[in-house]
């Protein structure tokens, strides 16, 4: 059976997926008495349709666009990363040491240093896992979801033992100081006159994270290390033939991979929280499993996919804000979106590709 043509596996088949989940889970909101009708209604406007909505759907994309960068990296290499919900807490840590430990002038310094920080840790908690699976065989996805609890209780630690400021019973560190707090888009829209995207988080990161896609399809793709990896995740035997090292290959892409994972913290914890506090990840490394799957495991279509969960995650806390449909029910259709273009790609690519073959014979 032949291949269907490119625009149709990235684009056309992701579509058709996200349709299918989008239909069922219309008929979920009609099980329990709602209309999908308001329901979507509700969604778009509360995540689209004001600058406000705008605001939070493109902080939750910048969390989802590093993460699912991360994810990708391993994917290309042979490897599945899951632990970029520890990852991204380590990176929180390397950001409140670097702007807790050195009175910053101004966030233009601090910026650099705390994502040398944040991608520091994250690259550090993904070296062992990388270790082990390359020198002992100790399978990356068993090593990194127990590096994920690892990471929590090390933080719960750090942020009540060490961090935690002199009688305070919050379990978070200092506030940031001031010249450290990075600028909202709210901020620079102002700056142009705008009135946009006022009492967001969304701030200057979102930038990095569009540079971060095209480093990571520079890398993937226009450079040497980036052809090893990929001739690496594709047949280890015949990467071993040409001369590449699987010890350094492993190694190598796990750290680009928490790296990126760990630069998610510039954004939660410098830019949103303004502090290192519990919980700050909120998920996020999970859901960049399913943002790598659904963008096809590619810079542009992460970026596509990341903006569509920011959307439900704001859309859904609007729905569960202003209807009686339990917030819950958005997981269940971030898992149908999981389902249909992860679990269930096949079901959705073998027809296509059927379809597509019937029509070059009948041309």
């Amino acid at each position: 059976m032949g291949r269907m043509p490119k625009w149709a596996d990235v684009v056309l088949t992701p579509l058709i997926s996200l349709a299918l989940a989008f239909a069922i889970s219309a008929l979920v909101i009609l099980a329990i008495g709602e209309s999908p009708a308001e329901a979507l209604k509700v969604m778009v406007e509360g995540a689209l349709g004001s600058s406000y909505g705008w605001g939070f759907t493109l902080y939750y994309a910048t969390n989802f666009i590093f993460t699912g960068l991360a994810v990708m990296v391993a994917y290309h290499a042979g490897l599945f990363n899951i632990g970029g919900e520890g990852q991204a807490a380590l990176g929180g840590l390397g950001v409140a040491l670097v702007l807790l430990s050195v009175p910053w002038p101004h966030w233009a310094l601090a910026l650099p240093a705390a994502m040398i920080g944040a991608a520091g840790f994250g690259a550090l908690w993904a070296l062992v896992p990388a270790w082990l699976q390359a020198r002992r065989g100790s399978h990356v996805v068993i090593t990194t979801i127990m590096f994920n609890f690892i990471a929590a209780a090390l933080l719960n630690y750090v942020l009540v033992n060490v961090l935690r400021p002199v009688g305070s019973m919050d379990p978070a560190s200092a506030n940031f100081a001031p010249p450290t707090h990075l600028p909202k888009l709210s901020d620079m829209a102002a700056a142009l006159g705008l009135d946009w995207g006022e009492n967001t988080p969304a701030n200057v990161t979102f930038f990095i994270a569009i540079a971060a896609c095209l480093l990571v399809w520079l890398l993937i793709w226009r450079t040497r290390l980036g052809y090893e990896i990929r001739a690496f995740g594709k047949s280890e035997p015949a990467a071993l033939y040409a001369g590449i090292s699987p010890v350094r290959i492993t190694v190598l892409a796990m750290l680009i991979s928490g790296a990126l994972a760990g630069l998610m913290a510039v954004n939660n914890v410098m830019g949103e929280a303004e502090r290192l506090v519990l919980n700050a990840v909120e998920g996020a490394g999970f859901i960049g499993i399913a943002v790598a799957l659904m963008g096809r495991n590619h810079p542009f279509g992460i970026l596509l996919a990341a903006l569509l969960f920011g959307f439900l995650y704001q859309g859904g806390g609007e729905l569960a804000l202003w209807t009686t449909i339990p917030r819950e029910l958005i997981v269940v259709i971030q898992a149908l979106v999981i389902l249909f273009t992860g679990a269930l790609d096949n079901m959705v690519r073998l027809p296509l590709e059927r379809l597509f073959a019937r029509g070059r014979r009948g041309a």
